[in-house]
């Protein structure tokens, strides 16, 4: 356990051992100490909770003004935050029984490359298409930005564009490369997702990336996006790709859904699941995917609305990569990489995990 002198805490001292251990975020809270998440397991920093001073003084130090006054507006602040020259976090303050509170997350100073993340290699083909919707989706805190971030990577580095990223907050910098990049932040270049998406059409993009759909309207513009030319990354909170695109159809009037699906069945790509699991050594974290090509197969039961059948045309989907999150989960299993009870306890189906597990 490391030791934080309480009466002489700075963020400066808390973020600095953050970097050094390389944990994944910072929660800081009335009556506990600072604690860190490393590898997915919370840790106190020292013995002396926090007083209601502490976190206040703690916001007030790393906190711009207009981020101040929408604490006091809606109670909550979302926003980036670079730390001297060694990492850059993503910062949310809120309020909490009429005190403060705070959580950071440490943004991984390098991005990460396709083979450090275990991604299929049939996704890098998929980035060079001229138009479509490419969706990462999982729970938050299961690596989807850092995800889009190697993408986007790649096309900057492999492919003459222009990429627009619409984020809240931006977390990733992409310096210009073989492509033109705009990084637009919510609350302070624009008003919303949608507002984002609309001007983006007007500025000859090859390239969008939309942080998150978060209502039907972003949903729309972003399809329509896809629809018009250009190649669209967007990201959902859902775990699968039959329930990404129950989530996108739910989503509209009942009398707008079946356009919604015909729409959907032309424009998207793909669809990249993902979780992350601790290792079975305990040090370190991995991801596990599913991954959903656009076949005619699937497009056609995206149309009739029979998505229950989509998790059967993946397992089937083998030659274009295609693989479900429960096979990638018992294969990282079978390997030693993760224990038998997150295998069970991430799977989809974790009854037929089990009996998998014991009988293997």
């Amino acid at each position: 356990m490391v030791n934080v002198d309480r009466k002489k805490i700075q963020m400066d001292d808390l973020l600095k051992i953050v970097v050094e251990r390389d944990a994944s975020d910072l929660h800081l809270r009335v009556g506990r100490p600072p604690v860190i998440r490393i590898d997915g397991r919370l840790e106190d920093l020292g013995n002396e909770p926090l007083t209601p001073d502490d976190t206040e003084y703690l916001m007030a130090s790393i906190s711009p003004d207009m981020h101040r006054e929408s604490i006091a507006e809606i109670g909550s602040a979302d926003y980036g935050y670079s730390f001297q020259n060694l990492a850059r976090f993503r910062v949310s303050i809120f309020r909490t029984m009429g005190q403060y509170g705070m959580v950071m997350r440490l943004i991984p100073s390098r991005i990460l490359t396709f083979e450090d993340l275990g991604l299929p290699s049939q996704v890098k083909e998929l980035l060079h298409r001229p138009r479509g919707l490419i969706l990462v989706v999982g729970p938050t805190g299961s690596g989807k930005t850092t995800t889009l971030a190697t993408m986007i990577d790649y096309i900057n580095r492999n492919r003459d564009t222009h990429i627009i990223t619409i984020e809240d907050p931006i977390e990733y910098f992409h310096p210009h490369r073989k492509s033109i990049v705009t990084h637009r932040e919510l609350h302070i270049d624009l008003t919303t997702f949608a507002d984002g998406l609309r001007a983006a059409l007007r500025q000859d993009p090859d390239v969008i990336l939309v942080g998150e759909m978060r209502d039907t309207e972003t949903m729309s513009a972003a399809i329509t996006a896809a629809e018009t030319g250009h190649l669209v990354f967007a990201t959902l909170h859902t775990n699968s790709a039959a329930a990404t695109i129950n989530r996108i159809v739910d989503a509209f009037p009942t009398n707008q859904q079946e356009q919604i699906r015909m729409q959907l069945s032309v424009t998207l790509i793909a669809s990249i699941s993902q979780a992350l699991l601790g290792r079975a050594s305990g040090k370190g974290r991995v991801a596990a995917y599913e991954f959903m090509v656009m076949t005619s197969g699937i497009a056609n039961l995206i149309r009739e609305a029979k998505t229950n059948r989509i998790t059967s045309m993946i397992q089937t989907g083998g030659k274009q990569g295609m693989v479900t999150m429960d096979s990638f989960l018992y294969n990282l299993y079978s390997r030693g990489v993760i224990t038998a009870e997150d295998c069970i306890e991430r799977s989809h189906e974790p009854e037929e995990m089990r009996k998998k597990i014991l009988l293997s």
